[in-house]
């Protein structure tokens, strides 16, 4: 008798989504043009603030990518 082998990341909840490139792309595109945005305010603390918070969301969505890639 054989066992099935599980595939790495299959024990994630969530399993079996299917990742976009171009999908991912354009998310972290959409976040970086922000960042531009942000750069006159970086002299002041909330200025750093807000560009801490977009890299960490663009981060966030790199890794998530990376998760479901693991998963598929």
């Amino acid at each position: 008798m054989s066992t099935p082998v599980p595939l790495p990341g299959q024990h994630l909840p969530g399993t079996g989504s299917s990742v976009d490139p171009a999908s991912i792309h354009s998310r972290v595109d959409a976040l970086l043009t922000r960042l531009d945005g942000a750069e006159t305010d970086a002299d002041t603390a909330s200025g750093l603030t807000r560009q801490a918070q977009i890299l960490e969301r663009a981060h966030d969505v790199l890794v998530e990518s990376l998760a479901a890639v693991d998963k598929v």
